[in-house]
This record gives C-alpha cells, sequence and structure tokens, in this order.
C-alpha cells in the first residue's frame, strides 16, 4: 500500500474476468477468499456457446463461498460470486441487480468482458476492483481502462505467469493496470480488500 496516498475508499464490488486457462486462474484466486469475504464476485470467462456450463460447480468445488450461474435480475448479494452462463452477456444494472443480454459479441465474444467491466465501473466508479486475467485476445482491456478512468482498482495477472498472456498485456500496454500481479499475489490482495479494515483503509497505489 502506499502509506503517503490519501486516496481511501471502501469497494463495493469485484468484476473479475477470464478467457483461455481461466478455470485454473479462476480457482486459484477463489481458493484465497474466505468464507467472510464481504463483497460480490461478478465473473466473465469465455465460454463455448453451445455447450452447458458447469463452471459455477467446478469454481464452488475449489472456493469456500457460495458459487452460481447468474440469472437475468438476480439480486447481487454480498460474498457471492456469480458467473455468466454460456452465450449471455452479463452487466451491472445497478447496485442490487444484475443482467443478462443477447446483444452482438464484441471480442468476438459473449459473454463480454469488457462488456461486464463496463457495467460495473458506470454503477460502481471507484468502488469497483476489476480484475484481469489470463487469455487469448485483447477482451477487458478497455473495460478495465473504463474501470481506471472511473477511479476504480485495476489489477491483471502478470504476463509472465499467465497460461496465455495475451489479454493481461493488452491491458497493460493499453495503460489500464494499477497493478500486475501473481494469481496468489491477487488473491491476497483481494481478501484484504474484502476485510472490514480492508476495505476502509486500503490505498490506491499510483
Amino acid at each position: 500500500m502506499t502509506a503517503g496516498n490519501n486516496n481511501t475508499r471502501q469497494f463495493r464490488a469485484v468484476a473479475m474476468g477470464a478467457s483461455a486457462g481461466g478455470l485454473n486462474a479462476l480457482g486459484v484466486v477463489l481458493d484465497c477468499l474466505p468464507a467472510e469475504f464481504a463483497l460480490p464476485v461478478i465473473v466473465a470467462q469465455h465460454l463455448h456457446p453451445t455447450h452447458g456450463s458447469c463452471l459455477a460447480d467446478l469454481l464452488c468445488a475449489r472456493c469456500a463461498l457460495p458459487v452460481r450461474e447468474s440469472e437475468d435480475k438476480d439480486t447481487i448479494e454480498p460474498g457471492t460470486v456469480y458467473v455468466a452462463p454460456p452465450n449471455y452477456h452479463l452487466l451491472v444494472e445497478n447496485e442490487e441487480t444484475l443482467t443478462l443480454s443477447v446483444d452482438g459479441k464484441v471480442n468476438y465474444s459473449r459473454p463480454s468482458i469488457d462488456v461486464l467491466f463496463e457495467s460495473a465501473a458506470d454503477v460502481w466508479g471507484r468502488s469497483v476492483v476489476g480484475v484481469l486475467l489470463t487469455g487469448a485476445n485483447r477482451d477487458g482491456a478497455d473495460g478495465l481502462r473504463h474501470i481506471r478512468d472511473q477511479g476504480g482498482l485495476t489489477i491483471a495477472q502478470t504476463p509472465a505467469s499467465a497460461e496465455q498472456p495475451v489479454m493481461p498485456q493488452a491491458a497493460i500496454d493499453a495503460g489500464a493496470v494499477d497493478r500486475a500481479l501473481s494469481l496468489d499475489e491477487i488473491g491476497r490482495l483481494l481478501a484484504e480488500i474484502g476485510s472490514e479494515t480492508g476495505r476502509n483503509n486500503l490505498r490506491r497505489e499510483v
């Protein structure tokens, strides 16, 4: 943390995106979050559009938090992980509600990470944490930049540690990333942010 920076805020939510290699990466990060983690975690993971998804079940086996595939008009609850279903964009409609969309693909993807990140930034502004993990295209880079422009905290997996480095590297190249961290480091930082003292005291590192 940057001790001399007075830019403090209370975080309200985490938005997370991943593509190729994402199942393992998400599992490592979510495994670091304790059962008392207080923030909702909203996940867009690129999925095959015609296959049923067992992503929520797979992540639930590695996570102390409840994990569920989001439905349209889901109520956002603290300490819950929501994952986008196959072939739907997942958006934050307002501070209490998630919504699904079948609008066209963005960056060849539906769900699109950019769509999730941009909607989260528009609703929560500086109170959202954006996390971009492994992936083989540049989906998420523009959305992460939008989170940063709105004052939110932006985190990317270090490209060297990613199974597919293209996605986090694109975000770094776009100037969208406050911190580039390994998966374990991301998990530990989120665990701190999700604690009562972390949400009240975390200072943005610039």
